[in-house]
């Protein structure tokens, strides 16, 4: 190929298992028979796949442990076979207690072991998968994360005569709702806070059913209420609350509102303000919040990517 061109990445997702046992901190590595290598547990996105998903997907299948995610680690970019690929990582702990593995070895993976982190470094056959226990060390393991998601795709508020608290969503934002579930379940147990609006209590309807979780609603991040419009100081003290509060949470409003708030958390972190800080619909901020009070990091996404 010229300089000059483009290849389309072969895209993966991973993350890096971890777990605090008996010998202190120490990570999951599988090893490949076909390969004969020592690896960290990941694989390809299926065409259409949501990368959180497929994350999830390719970890539970090579070594038989859901993971719930944590921080997000740098994105790893490299040659394979001569055709770029890029891999989504992770932080992760296992879903289940203790993160016994229970996995019968096949073809493609023979063996899966917990290993000290200090001894994986020198364990793993790649120097890209190197590379990501560095970065994985480099920052808090324990996180807990913060949603913020702009409400999905709702029906042309100019078309809609009744009071636009009752605007629904619409055949678009109805199907990502059935989506969401297996996006933020990936994060774990959230509680669920939303606008009053009919379109964003629908736009986390399907994820409280589906994940069992409860949702409460929130007058300050409700634009429209009572005729009126909004109140951005009376939003950003009801976030700061839930920042304060230091539980998963997904909070799910409007559009006007997203920017304002993710300002209040950049502030209260001592981060600086990304110049793009609002979202399209459906889509949401995660900010992965250390247990000591820091921001550890932050990822975007849309619910069908």
């Amino acid at each position: 190929m010229n300089p000059g061109g483009y290849l389309e990445p072969i895209r993966a997702g991973g993350a890096v298992l971890w777990r605090d046992g008996a010998n202190g901190r120490e990570v999951v590595l599988i090893r490949r028979p076909n390969r004969g290598d020592r690896t960290l547990p990941k694989g390809k996105l299926k065409n259409g796949e949501h990368p959180i998903g497929g994350a999830v997907r390719e970890v539970e299948e090579e070594t038989g442990l859901v993971p719930v995610l944590g921080r997000r680690l740098p994105t790893q970019r490299y040659l394979k076979d001569g055709w770029p690929k890029q891999v989504e990582w992770w932080a992760a702990t296992p879903g289940n207690p203790g993160g016994e593995i229970d996995y019968e070895p096949n073809d493609e993976v023979e063996s899966v072991e917990w290993v000290p982190v200090g001894q994986a470094r020198e364990k793993l056959t790649y120097a890209h998968d190197a590379k990501v226990i560095d970065d994985f060390r480099a920052g808090p393991a324990r996180t807990f994360p913060i949603i913020l998601l702009r409400h999905l795709a709702a029906g042309d508020k100019r078309a809609w005569n009744g009071s636009d608290l009752l605007r629904p969503l619409d055949e678009t934002g109805r199907a990502e709702a059935l989506s969401l579930p297996r996006v933020l379940c990936a994060y774990g147990d959230l509680r669920a806070v939303s606008s009053a609006a009919a379109r964003c209590t629908e736009s986390l309807l399907p994820y409280t059913v589906e994940c069992d979780a409860r949702m409460r609603t929130e007058p300050a991040f409700t634009v429209g209420r009572d005729g009126k419009g909004y109140e951005v100081d009376r939003a950003r003290e009801a976030f700061a609350r839930v920042l304060d509060e230091g539980l998963p949470t997904v909070v799910c409003t409007h559009g006007e509102l997203v920017p304002e708030l993710l300002t209040e958390a950049l502030t209260r972190f001592g981060m600086p303000l990304s110049r793009q800080r609002g979202l399209r619909k459906g889509s949401f901020w995660v900010l992965h919040v250390s247990v000591d009070g820091a921001l550890a990091a932050v990822e975007r996404h849309h619910v069908r990517e």
